[in-house]
């Protein structure tokens, strides 16, 4: 099935909503004040049956320079457009200006109709074809024919509807694949039924009662009821006219510029990198220039950053990061237009290379190779620059569906690949995959090398540094399971070794000076004496000439070791908080609970040391308090 949008183009008073009155027998002029002033304000729709029976959506844009930005809300999502140029006029200043946009919005197919032909002498007619002809020289309609037309008297509108036909019977049946996304162009209200969105479906399908999202505003919202061509329909699909009733929001929540889409579907952002062709003008456009951004139905304000260059020449491409004032949703190969910010005038459009990217600098060689990726039309090389451009971070399956223009099982197929070319390494886990470009697994696992040898420089008495502050520091965002499974990754086959929960280098040999045994034996003496009856550890070494920077270290050292367990400012030998739990846990178990005298005694403790191990064993969920005493749980 063929879903075609028809739009129209061209200056004020040239007939275009006369045209489309003809072609099927309605008026898009839907305002009072455009019925009153006879001129199209604001963006007009309807449809018609072709003779080949297709039906046809058809866009009535205004053509008054005033109105530009509502002619480019209705632009995007048009597969053929009828210039229109009326004889007695011939190409004005808004036609010129709508043929750039058309021509910027990569749209390929299309013809002129010349109309109020009755208006004008047969030698008149000929000399504003001829002047047509020559206005699209390189142009996307260049070669397209140009169809003799009066509307008010019926002449050559047949003609047009076979024009039409005759051009799409060459387009291929339209693709509904991907996720549904719909740019909104109109939002209203009726009584009793609610909030109504209008606009063109550009990619997808979408059904009836299902959940979608308002975008950027993340509003989550019902599919209500959908209308096709005035019709009720259970679903829409891309390439048709859209009204969607949505349950439950206000018009004020989803204005012309929102894009309704799957929930989680989309990621806003405020910087698009783009190749922007500039046309000829005026004007100079230099690095920075403040301009309009046009994509979708939406309209923001960014600056334009060139990336290789200072300056625009008419008529040339260039590589360029737009910063955007506010959060939009788009995608990439999304087609943009960009005007002046004062004055407004189209200045040059282009292609969305990368909808999500990083900031970019200026002249760096990185930067543009990567987006050198993004251009290409592999889409292998357009998934690793995707991945490239989290630059050391981890990105996951679920964000590249967000983030690519192609499907799920499409993306697995080229990981597979990239996995296989040794450019990447991922983890699958549960259902989603958390992968890496191999550049930056490089550097990750150079960097916890560099951190090993600083914490062995720093802590010569510790194992090691333990697993979870190495992942903290190297893999702070990714979920336990997964940050293990990139540990092992990064360590193997290097100078890294695990060693119980500790991350060492291999040929590291813990060590201690001289002060430090001395330290060391004089604490494990102390604590071999008093047992259960330990003072605080800095009573052990009060009328010492320590240093307390060494005394902790030693401290922490048998703590990381495990021959000791530390309670707030206390410290006792783990074998004998071991014996301790095991009598009173036996002597529980016998009486049926236990209090802190009673505990105290029969470990042959004292009261401050049975109560910081008794309130351990609560956190540990071994025993709970019962008034005074404890019972096991």
């Amino acid at each position: 099935m063929k879903n075609i949008i028809v739009g129209t183009a061209g200056h004020i008073d040239h007939g275009k909503t006369t045209l489309i009155k003809a072609l099927t027998g309605r008026n898009t002029d839907r305002l009072k004040e455009e019925q009153k002033r006879g001129i199209s304000i604001d963006l007009g729709f309807t449809f018609f049956d072709l003779p080949s029976g297709t039906r046809a959506g058809i866009i009535d844009v205004p053509g008054h320079e005033k109105f530009i930005k509502n002619m480019l809300a209705g632009a995007f999502g048009i597969d053929l457009v009828i210039l229109v140029v009326a004889c007695d006029e011939g190409m004005m200043p808004q036609s010129k200006e709508h043929l750039h946009i058309l021509d910027l919005l990569g749209i390929k197919k299309g013809f002129v109709a010349l109309t109020k032909t009755s208006m004008v002498d047969p030698e008149w007619l000929e000399l504003v074809e001829s002047d047509v002809k020559e206005e699209l020289k390189g142009t996307f309609l260049e070669n397209a024919d140009i169809l003799k037309v009066d509307s008010v008297k019926n002449i050559g509108i047949d003609e047009v509807k076979n024009e039409i036909d005759r051009i799409i019977k060459d387009m291929e049946e339209t693709v509904t694949s991907g996720i549904f996304r719909l740019p909104v162009d109109r939002s209203f209200s009726i009584s009793g039924i609610g909030t109504i969105v209008t606009g063109t479906l550009i990619s997808g399908t979408i059904s009836v009662n299902e959940e979608v999202e308002i975008y950027p505003n993340n509003i989550i919202t019902k599919v209500r009821s959908i209308e096709v061509h005035d019709k009720a329909s259970e679903k829409a699909e891309k390439g048709q006219r859209v009204a969607l009733n949505l349950q439950g929001v206000k018009k004020e929540d989803v204005e012309r510029g929102s894009v309704i889409a799957p929930v989680d579907s989309l990621i806003p952002t405020s910087m698009l990198d783009v190749k922007v062709k500039i046309i000829d003008s005026p004007y100079t456009i230099n690095n920075r220039t403040r301009v309009r951004l046009y994509i979708g139905s939406n309209e923001v304000f960014a600056r334009l950053i060139l990336l290789e260059d200072d300056t625009c020449e008419g008529g040339k491409e260039y590589l360029a990061q737009l910063r955007l004032e506010e959060e939009i949703v788009c995608k990439e190969d999304d087609r943009f237009i960009i005007r002046l910010f004062s004055p407004v005038v189209t200045i040059g459009g282009g292609r969305v290379l990368d909808a999500n990217p990083k900031k970019k600098k200026r002249f760096n060689e990185e930067d543009l190779k990567l987006i050198s990726l993004f251009e290409s039309s592999s889409e292998k090389d357009k998934l690793e620059a995707t991945i490239k451009e989290a630059k050391g971070n981890f990105i996951t399956l679920n964000d590249l569906v967000k983030l690519r223009n192609i499907d799920e099982e499409s993306i697995i197929s080229l990981l597979e690949k990239l996995e296989e070319e040794g450019k990447i390494t991922y983890a699958s886990v549960q259902k989603d995959r958390y992968i890496i470009h191999n550049n930056y697994l490089k550097e990750l696992s150079n960097r916890t090398i560099q951190i090993t040898k600083d914490y062995h420089k720093k802590y010569s008495l510790r194992p090691g540094i333990t697993k979870e502050e190495i992942k903290s520091k190297i893999f702070p965002k990714l979920p336990k399971n997964v940050s293990d499974i990139f540990l092992s990754v990064i360590s193997y086959g290097t100078e890294l070794e695990t060693y119980k929960e500790f991350i060492r280098l291999s040929s590291f040999k813990e060590s201690q000076s001289e002060t430090q045994k001395e330290i060391e034996n004089k604490l494990l003496s102390s604590l071999e004496e008093y047992k259960m009856q330990a003072p605080r550890f800095s009573e052990i070494f009060k009328n010492s000439n320590f240093n307390p920077q060494e005394i902790n270290e030693v401290v922490n050292s048998l703590i990381a070791k495990k021959e000791l367990t530390k309670f707030e400012d206390t410290v006792l030998r783990s074998k004998d908080i071991k014996i301790f739990e095991e009598k009173v846990i036996s002597y529980i178990k016998d009486k049926g609970q236990i209090s802190l005298s009673e505990a105290r005694d029969i470990t042959n403790s004292n009261r401050k040391n049975a109560l910081l191990i008794l309130e351990d064993l609560d956190k540990r969920k071994i025993t709970k308090r019962d008034g005074e005493n404890r019972v096991l749980l």
